[in-house]
């Protein structure tokens, strides 16, 4: 399928108003059609092709993580980076774009640097400092699940930041090092309520992101524990879920 090269004025404009838009502010050249964007704050490129000024449209991504989150289907267009997508019209290119962007900000390499940097001169010789490096790492963990999970609880749809708390999966005494503490797949951004039960072990997930029920939870709270709809899991959450199923969930064993 041959691609016009965004050289095309409309076609120039309408790639560079998307990515600055949406993060990638940094040009970086056309190749063989495709026009490359980066951005300042995140990590991975963008690529931006079209097969004329009215469309279709196609997106290749670098970034694995960010490829493995999204969960699309890809198209068989020839192109840069890792895959590529198609987009009939501009506007179903938009939110992607910002997702892309929201993604890469909240992968785990991006939080692990933030905190790096933070703490580097920080003391932590007494109990007391260690507990104020737990926070600056706590923070950011939760800012990075609120870019990740988009501002909301993914079970309920509830987007009021003062009900939302970042859960940890594999709590953060449990972790083996910060990289794992940080990683946006040990955690879930949910309501309160959702919360308290998940880290008392009185539910758990699926692989498929569909909640299980402890015994122990009573038939008034389980009722009260509305949910829309399943979490959508990349692999790495659902190794770590194998990890709060084994060791948090509470199933009865008699």
């Amino acid at each position: 399928m041959k691609i016009e090269a965004p050289q095309s004025f409309i076609v120039h404009s309408e790639c560079e108003k998307a990515t600055y838009q949406n993060g990638f502010r940094r040009a970086l050249g056309v190749t063989d059609g495709w026009a490359a964007f980066s951005s300042t704050t995140v990590p991975g490129r963008v690529f931006l092709a079209a097969e004329g000024a009215q469309g279709p449209w196609f997106l290749a991504l670098d970034h694995p993580g960010v490829i493995e989150a999204l969960d699309m289907p890809a198209c068989d267009q020839v192109g840069p980076g890792l895959v590529r997508f198609r987009f009939d019209v501009m506007a179903e290119l938009y939110p992607v774009l910002s997702r892309v962007y929201q993604l890469a900000a909240s992968l785990p390499d991006a939080p692990l640097r933030e905190f790096t940097a933070k703490v580097r001169n920080l003391p932590q010789s007494t109990v007391a400092e260690r507990l104020v490096v737990q926070r600056v790492g706590q923070d950011i963990f939760r800012a990075s699940l609120m870019e990740y999970w988009q501002g909301r609880c993914p079970l309920t749809g509830i987007a009021d930041t003062a009900l939302l708390r970042a859960s940890h999966i594999v709590p953060w005494s449990a972790c083996e090092s910060d990289a794992e503490r940080l990683d946006v797949h040990n955690g879930i951004l949910l309501s309160a309520l959702w919360d308290a039960a998940f880290d008392k072990g009185l539910v758990s997930f699926t692989d498929d992101g569909v909640p299980l029920f402890s015994t122990k939870l009573s038939d008034v709270a389980r009722a009260e524990l509305r949910w829309k709809s399943p979490l959508c899991l990349t692999l790495r959450h659902r190794k770590q879920l194998v990890w709060h199923r084994e060791n948090v969930f509470q199933v009865d064993r008699q």
